[in-house]
């Protein structure tokens, strides 16, 4: 399965009906991402692989006199990012369903670009991103947050690693998506890409900080199984999987700790 059909698949679905779960899980990588794209009142935003659109209403609250576009490839997250965002407390946000890579944007339209997580699933990143640049005005900045190599024994890699482990599968996600998610986690690779596209000022800043992945243990291996839709869990895998969460239960529920790129760049002038 593609990239693309996973997010207007199975994949898209789960996470436009969990969509309260994965903002929660991400959400300690929100402050260091809007602190990095430093947004204005007046600023025209563009949020790339907006999914349910929290980045978007967020960025929205900051740029009160400004707009914000939300872009994804996937029709359920963005119907669920429109039944999110209500027209009167946002009107400034608004959603378009596309591929950023090669989206007709309007040239220089843009102050800011921002993507938590979305950006590194483009079949052609120098192509993706030289795109987006020609959507910002000559300046502009771009932030974005993008995974870090996990360390073998890193808390949320070999968590995530074990309950897979425990379903008879290789991977915590579909192998396309897997590969896609480590495609700009070097940060040689991420300079690269973004001074081949024409950006400047490139900074990496690491970032680690603790995914909310449930209330408790119990909560936390029912959400990881309905990833997997149709798959049947026996009592003894169910508790082995417990086992491996028991200890990152904290009073704020399940916690391991994962580490992001907070990548920062600007359009020459």
């Amino acid at each position: 399965m593609t990239v693309a059909a996973a997010w207007n698949g199975p994949l898209g679905a789960h996470w436009a009906d969990h969509s309260d779960r994965y903002d929660a899980m991400l959400s300690a990588f929100d402050g260091p991402l809007i602190d990095a794209a430093a947004l204005e009142a007046g600023d025209r935003v563009l949020d790339i692989g907006c999914g349910s659109g929290a980045m978007s209403r967020m960025a929205a609250r900051r740029t009160v006199r400004g707009r914000v576009v939300g872009v994804d490839i996937s029709a359920p997250l963005l119907d669920r990012a429109r039944a999110l965002t209500d027209s009167r407390q946002y009107p400034s946000v608004e959603y378009e369903l596309g591929d950023a890579q090669v989206h007709p944007f309007l040239p220089g339209g843009y102050d800011v670009a921002i993507s938590r997580g979305g950006v590194m699933f483009f079949a052609d990143h120098i192509a993706a991103f030289t795109n987006i640049a020609g959507a910002l005005r000559p300046g502009a900045r771009l932030a974005l947050v993008c995974p870090q190599p996990a360390p073998p024994e890193g808390e949320e890699r070999k968590a995530l690693g074990l309950l897979a482990s425990l379903l008879g599968r290789d991977h915590p996600v579909e192998g396309a998506v897997a590969s896609a998610m480590a495609s700009l986690s070097a940060p040689e690779r991420i300079h690269q890409v973004l001074a081949a596209a024409g950006f400047e000022e490139i900074r990496t800043t690491p970032v680690v900080a603790a995914t909310h992945w449930g209330k408790d243990a119990a909560d936390a291996v029912d959400f990881f199984v309905s990833r997997t839709p149709g798959t049947t869990v026996s009592d003894e895998v169910r508790a082995a999987m417990l086992d491996v969460l028991l200890p990152h239960e904290t009073p704020g529920g399940v916690l391991l700790r994962a580490g992001v790129w907070v990548v920062s760049a600007r359009r020459p002038s």
